[in-house]
């Protein structure tokens, strides 16, 4: 049965990614060079001069086709077991991973600021029509005998990652006694490192009528394609080897990010212009437009085509074909014999980014307390089906958190595009920000597979020139830049 699992995971799981997602800090003037990805104006608003965002990593899954069981993170990985899920239903996953390196953030003055960097990121999202399926199967037999007579099924996979480059200007355009506006806007440009897509349509499964339980595959098309530096890859060769050839030989892309951010001042308390309580705000309200752009990728040679089914394609038949693959071009020549219909894809082709427009509140509170709400609306879907797109997992967050200068406690709520609801902790010490998108991982030994993480290390300046802020910012300080 295991060599059939790549056939059901492809009918079974739909992955997608997504962008920063670093919960905790959003909305925060300490966020600095982290929160230029959620929105380009919010490098302004710190009382850093300057931070570096060494490394950074974030990652976050959710999916209902396949679940681990006997594992959380406090228990040992040797138990841990997954399966398949079974019944009639639409399979669906989604996940996102980033990496940052080197990121940094300078203030030129008060009222300007710039950052920098390179992120690594992936987006891949994929979905099935219902279909039914159990954990028993014994090949594709069984599997047809379950779905025979359903309605059509249809199933679809995307996949981008890519390298980015990105630099950051932050300026305050309007500044009075009541409000402060800043606005912000990133340029991105891209290669990309590995990009694809597939697609099954109009999949039926019908008995055949001899008294035996016997079903055939009678109609069906689809299409899968790569991008083709992924062909270079050799085992031969080292890890560093094969992905410097996935750079090398990928193709550009370019986005960009917008944002602005209204503060309203505290009434009444400092006079316009004073050092004292400068970064305070009572709401701070912003709205960006991010990743609105694309990345590109060369057609593989091997990429297909595919249309109409050959007669009697039993699946006791199709277990013949397909077992021994040792490579896509040995998949190819077996897919030929099913299908009437086969062809190469050419050129190039290019996938857009997760367009989404992003709109932040973050409400001061009392003492160090804040809370923030987060809202994340898909723009790339607008593109139509006709188009390649990735899209954001992320809906709504609600964070509550207590945060000074060197230590922060927060508890991102989240209500994603797939109707989960996670509940996540975060905590910050000094340089450290590490957090969970969903605490039920912690404990409960199958929902691992739902969730995520995040950890990043950010460098700010040292306790030398620092002036006392006031009460509501305690433990914030102010420093010259170097």
């Amino acid at each position: 049965m295991r060599q059939y699992m790549l056939l059901v995971a492809f009918l079974a799981i739909k992955m997608t990614s997504s962008g920063q997602n670093y919960h905790a800090i959003q909305g925060s003037s300490y966020a600095g060079s982290l929160g230029v990805g959620n929105n380009p104006a919010s490098i302004v608003n710190t009382p850093f001069p300057w931070d570096i965002n060494i490394f950074s990593f974030q990652v976050k899954g959710v999916t209902n086709a396949v679940t681990i069981h006997n594992y959380s993170l406090l228990s040992k990985p040797t138990t841990a077991k997954y399966g398949f899920n079974g019944g009639y239903y639409s399979r669906f996953a989604q996940a996102n991973t980033n990496i940052n390196l080197l990121n940094a953030r300078i203030s030129l003055n008060r009222q300007t600021a710039i950052a920098a960097g390179i992120n690594i990121r992936s987006y891949t999202r994929a979905k099935t029509s219902p279909y039914n399926f159990i954990d028993t199967l014994n090949g594709v037999q069984d599997f047809f005998s379950l779905n025979n007579n359903r309605v059509l099924m249809n199933a679809d996979v995307l996949s981008s990652s890519w390298l980015e480059l990105f630099g950051t200007f932050s300026r305050t355009i309007l500044d009075n006694e009541r409000a402060r506006l800043n606005a912000g806007i990133t340029l991105k440009l891209s290669r990309g490192i590995a990009g694809g897509y597939g697609g099954l349509d109009d999949i039926r499964i019908e008995p055949v009528q001899t008294g035996e339980n016997v079903s055939v595959l009678t109609s069906g098309s689809g299409h899968y394609a790569y991008s083709s530096n992924i062909d270079q890859w050799k085992n031969n060769n080292s890890t560093m080897q094969n992905i410097r050839g996935l750079i090398a030989n990928a193709e550009g892309g370019i986005s960009v990010d917008l944002g602005v951010e209204y503060l309203i001042k505290p009434g009444g308390t400092v006079a316009f212009g004073e050092d004292e309580g400068y970064f305070d705000y009572d709401w701070k309200i912003g709205l960006s437009l991010l990743d609105l752009g694309f990345n590109q990728y060369k057609y593989s040679k091997n990429s297909r085509v595919v249309s109409g089914i050959r007669d009697n394609m039993t699946g006791e038949l199709l277990n013949q074909k397909f077992t021994g693959i040792s490579g896509i071009e040995s998949f190819n020549d077996s897919l030929a014999s099913v299908v009437k219909n086969i062809g190469a894809i050419g050129g190039k082709f290019s996938v857009m980014n997760p367009t989404r427009l992003v709109v932040n509140v973050d409400r001061y509170l009392i003492d160090a307390f804040y809370v923030n709400a987060d809202l994340s609306v898909n723009l790339s879907p607008l593109a139509g089906n006709k188009r390649l797109y990735t899209k954001e997992m992320n809906l709504l967050t609600v964070t509550p958190r207590w945060e000074t200068r060197n230590l922060g406690f927060y508890l991102p709520i989240q209500y994603n595009t797939e109707k989960k609801f996670w509940i996540g902790a975060a905590f910050k010490a000094g340089p450290i920000l590490f957090g969970l998108h969903n605490l039920a991982y912690l404990f409960a030994k199958n929902k691992i597979q739902n969730g995520g993480g995040y950890l990043a290390i950010v460098i700010r300046p040292g306790r030398h020139k620092e002036t006392e802020k006031n009460k509501r910012n305690k433990g914030m300080r102010q420093y010259e830049c170097p």
